[in-house]
């Protein structure tokens, strides 16, 4: 085999160095290329990751909400409970005491004037801090 001329051996030379440069600019614009996508992608993995941290939380501070509102409606059930039980024992007490109070310290007083065909008749009835005040006249029959 025959070895080229000189000249066009630095042609050679020249064609490789152009093909070496343009393969090189080639795969650097493929790297750029490449970096910029990687870079996308690992933006858009960051807002996802982001979203997804930012719904766990809403849904995290969605059931404490939630956890807060029903420990507070049983507090309030067991205070209600508890308050209704306490009206029922008052209103037991106040009944008792009202018709002990009535039934033993009542007292009766009262007046009457006799004459010769009528008997007047005033009774005063005292409960508690209620007072009934009966007032009659009961005529007499006269016989003959």
């Amino acid at each position: 085999m025959k070895r080229p001329p000189v000249h066009a051996w630095a042609a050679i030379k020249i064609q490789a160095w152009w093909r070496g440069t343009l393969v090189r600019r080639t795969l650097l614009h493929a790297a750029l290329r490449a970096w910029i996508i990687q870079y996308w992608w690992r933006q858009t993995k960051v807002r996802l990751l982001k979203k997804r941290r930012r719904a766990a939380l809403e849904l995290y501070a969605r059931q404490i909400w939630a956890t807060v509102k029903l420990q507070s409606f049983i507090r309030m059930w067991l205070v209600r409970q508890r308050y209704c039980r306490l009206l029922k024992a008052v209103r037991t007490i106040q009944v008792s005491w009202r018709w002990h109070s009535c039934h033993t310290r009542g007292f009766f007083q009262g007046r009457y004037e006799l004459t010769g065909n009528h008997l007047q008749l005033q009774l005063d009835i005292f409960l508690g801090s209620q007072v009934c005040r009966i007032t009659d006249c009961i005529p007499f029959p006269i016989k003959n």
